[in-house]
């Protein structure tokens, strides 16, 4: 029973995305999750029915019946299923972490009768510090693209905003030229389950955009994108070579290539500049609540892993120049 569709679990996914609007990629891996899932009860079943002389193939209905009345020993022969396939913690945290969510909304909607992820305890991970890079490698990144081209101009401009304002890079491709506040010198930002939140430009960013901007208008190729923006209609403040919305492997591709013209470490990622804006807005003195803000973390805690960060900085700067330090 290749790709399964299992009815509860598109039901599912629907409400991630319409209600609670987690991105289309975020829907993907909890579908995949569930998918495995769907995949072992069927495994499950087929070998019940051959060691019972019944044969023939599990049926979708039998699967969904299953997964919806599942107890805590059913879900925990489920994981150590999945131990078979030597996952890294991280990822059996997002996997009980996506059976935990399914079985939640099942309660909710009176699909279940019992929560078996109650009695399922999620296995302690060690804190992995966010990797941030040096405000001289930052410099070096930010000097690179030639920004007397359009697309070059568009380049310096999207990874000097990542850098200024701290955002996701979906958030960033999202962006259109209307949530751009010149006056204020700020953008609105459309985060995660579509809560919206204003950052601050920085100078070097807001100068990188004018000018791309500006680059982008003279250039004829894209008369049809200024055309729409001066009708008023929605328009993209990053745009890809024909004139339409940028894409966020789009900025992957775009880094890597001036990683390597900078000659950085190529594991450097859009994430890794969200990073480190957090970390040298900390090491400079800025408050816990507003780095919090500025990231559009919903909880402290998720923002408190970067003072563990520039805490160890402390220590090494301590162990490196204290005479008595060891």
């Amino acid at each position: 029973m290749d790709n399964i569709e299992v009815p509860v679990i598109n039901q599912f996914l629907d409400y991630l995305r319409l209600e609670r609007h987690f991105s289309p990629y975020t829907a993907r891996c909890y579908g995949a999750d569930l998918r495995q899932f769907a995949e072992f009860l069927t495994n499950e079943a087929e070998a019940e029915s051959d060691s019972a002389g019944n044969g023939g193939a599990a049926t979708i209905e039998r699967v969904q019946t299953t997964m919806t009345t599942a107890d805590a020993l059913l879900i925990r022969r489920f994981l150590a299923h999945l131990d078979e396939f030597e996952y890294s913690a991280s990822t059996m945290a997002r996997k009980i972490a996506t059976l935990r969510s399914f079985y939640k909304y099942l309660a909710r909607v009176g699909k279940s009768e019992a929560n078996p992820m109650l009695l399922i305890r999620t296995p302690k991970q060690a804190k992995r510090l966010p990797k941030a890079i040096s405000v001289e490698q930052v410099e070096r990144l930010l000097a690179t693209p030639n920004d007397k081209t359009s697309l070059g101009a568009r380049d310096r401009a999207i990874l000097e905003t990542l850098y200024s304002t701290g955002i996701r890079v979906s958030e960033l491709v999202e962006l259109d030229r209307a949530d751009m506040d010149e006056i204020g010198e700020a953008l609105t930002i459309r985060g995660k389950g579509k809560k919206e939140r204003i950052v601050p430009l920085g100078s070097h960013a807001l100068r990188a955009i004018h000018h791309y901007i500006a680059t982008l208008t003279a250039d004829p190729r894209f008369a049809a994108v200024k055309s729409q923006f001066e009708a008023g209609q929605p328009t993209p403040l990053f745009i890809n070579k024909s004139g339409g919305r940028l894409s966020s492997r789009s900025v992957r591709r775009k880094l890597d290539k001036y990683l390597a013209e900078a000659g950085l470490d190529p594991d450097i990622s859009p994430h890794t500049l969200r990073h480190s804006f957090a970390t040298h807005l900390l090491d400079n003195g800025a408050d816990l609540r507003s780095v919090q803000e500025l990231l559009g973390h919903q909880s402290l805690s998720t923002t408190q892993v970067y003072t563990h960060l520039t805490t160890q900085r402390m220590r090494d700067a301590y162990d490196q120049a204290h005479p008595r330090a060891s």
